[in-house]
């Protein structure tokens, strides 16, 4: 069973959106200014070596807090192609309609594995960060393009296994941040937890942690002993967030996970403003 601490949360906000959307044709139909921003959520998994069944309900559920809070539109999409200033179809022919590089403010990622970008668009995603867009990744938005460094440079580290499953206490370790304001000082949790490696304190703001005081002495542990789960850091003039959590699409139903996604997507579209202070492990 999954576990999390029952906290007393401030709900997204329940705003009903204005009629017609945002961008183009939104919920409300016909083509109307868009007055909310736009969140690209994308997910292309047809390199995943272990499929997650969560990844499409989470990116409905960022769809849903986006909706019913009125802040931004959310477009779901798993084709890469559309990763691009100019998205091209099939036949190489340029696409019509729809979310690129230049229409959108912020991604929502949950790509694995070796996603299949071409090296135009892997210099076009980094500049969309750069240039000041938000990036907010997911759970296996950490194994994604393992052959690419210039992304784990860009999201703050890497993928290297999930040596611990199961329940756990969590640390928190910036409970000033947005995205973790609203949990306590420590909590349990049941999850998947993903272990980063070449993370470096001194770039990124760890936010949260796994506590490793109860773990097994034959666990293979790196980061000297460190095992952060969530963190934020700036790249070029973008914000970009990480969130380990999480495995199980029961566990995206959990009122804290979507608290945390819901204010690290606010924060990363600039609704909300905090600057990332990196620093060494608390105790």
């Amino acid at each position: 069973m999954l576990v999390c601490g029952v906290f007393a949360l401030a709900q997204p906000p329940q705003n009903p959106p204005a009629q017609g959307g945002g961008r183009g044709q939104g919920r409300g139909g016909g083509r109307v200014p868009r007055t909310r921003k736009a969140v690209l959520a994308w997910a292309d998994t047809r390199n995943g070596i272990a499929q997650h069944e969560s990844v499409g309900h989470a990116l409905a559920i960022i769809e849903r807090l986006g909706y019913e809070s009125g802040m931004w539109d959310t477009y779901i999409r798993t084709d890469s192609n559309i990763v691009a200033n100019a998205p091209t179809k099939t036949d190489g022919t340029p696409a019509s309609g729809g979310p690129n590089l230049t229409n959108v403010d912020a991604i929502f990622f949950m790509g694995h594995r070796e996603v299949p970008l071409d090296d135009s668009q892997k210099a076009e995603l980094l500049q969309f960060v750069k240039d000041g867009h938000g990036f907010v990744a997911a759970h296996v938005g950490l194994t994604a393009f393992e052959s690419w460094p210039e992304f784990g440079e860009m999201l703050g580290g890497r993928f290297d296994q999930h040596p611990i499953v199961g329940a756990g206490t969590v640390i928190n370790e910036d409970p000033a941040f947005p995205a973790t304001k609203h949990f306590p000082a420590s909590f349990p949790f049941n999850d998947e937890f993903y272990q980063p490696k070449d993370l470096s304190r001194d770039k990124v703001d760890v936010l949260l942690r796994l506590d490793l005081k109860n773990v097994p002495t034959n666990v293979a542990l790196h980061l000297s002993g460190d095992y952060p789960l969530a963190w934020a850091k700036t790249y070029g003039k973008g914000r970009v967030f990480y969130g380990s959590f999480a495995h199980a699409a029961e566990t995206w139903d959990l009122r804290s996970v979507q608290q945390m996604y819901f204010e690290a997507m606010r924060w990363a579209l600039g609704l909300t403003d905090a600057t990332p202070a990196p620093h060494p492990m608390t105790k």
